[in-house]
């Protein structure tokens, strides 16, 4: 039996739309987020040594990192679903837009929540205005641009197909699900990329990805 260790608010939210998707029986082990740091609890140290989320394990394989479990699980119990053929040109942006997710998009979005915080930290007077100004300057000359760069990207690539690797709905598209999320919620994606809007739009409709919320409880990425 496959066991997601389910972190809430997180990008495990994912694997378990991934198995709904696969109609794949699998069991749910919760833990939640410490409240005041947001960091996960030590006892999902013990699953794996980074403590981090997701996290499966599946007889005696212990697995981590999003982009690994999707592949482990279409390899293992995917009977070629969710995944372009091998050899075309859907397969190669399916696998590009596998690793854009983690490696490109997601790091703009986690240094803004980071500085964001930063900036609206309370703090003693006198180190304020410094430390604000130091979070004004890396957001406006660094993230943003970044942020809007790769927005700018992802909008053009829905304008070019339905869905991230083609004409078909994959799991790139559940990878790619957690950066546009966050974008929305922290970066201002809005009704001036359609695309990006729309496909929002068409995954949260999708019965797997609710079943999957259901499932893993209330998912925000707004800390």
């Amino acid at each position: 039996m496959i066991t997601v260790h389910h972190l809430n608010n997180s990008r495990s939210q994912r694997i378990l739309w991934l198995l709904e998707e696969l109609a794949l029986p699998y069991e749910i082990r919760r833990y939640t987020r410490d409240p005041v740091t947001q960091l996960a609890p030590a006892e999902l140290r013990a699953v794996h040594p980074l403590g981090k989320s997701p996290v499966i394990t599946d007889g005696g394989n212990t697995l981590a990192e999003s982009g690994a479990v999707i592949e482990y699980l279409l390899d293992r119990y995917g009977n070629g679903r969710l995944i372009p053929a091998s050899g075309t040109p859907e397969r190669l942006a399916f696998t590009y837009w596998l690793h854009f997710a983690e490696g490109s998009a997601m790091p703009p979005l986690l240094m803004k929540l980071v500085f964001d915080k930063i900036e609206a930290a309370p703090m003693p007077f006198f180190v304020k205005p410094i430390a604000r100004a130091i979070a004004k300057n890396v957001n406006s000359v660094l993230i943003t641009p970044n942020l809007e760069r790769n927005l700018g990207f992802m909008e053009s690539t829905l304008a070019e197909s339905e869905w991230f690797a083609g004409g078909q709905f994959s799991a790139a598209d559940i990878q790619m699900s957690f950066p546009v999320e966050a974008s929305r919620g922290r970066a201002g994606l809005n009704e001036t990329r359609p695309r990006l809007m729309r496909f929002l739009e068409r995954i949260r409709g999708r019965p797997a990805y609710q079943r999957a919320l259901e499932k893993g409880g209330p998912f925000s990425l707004v800390f």
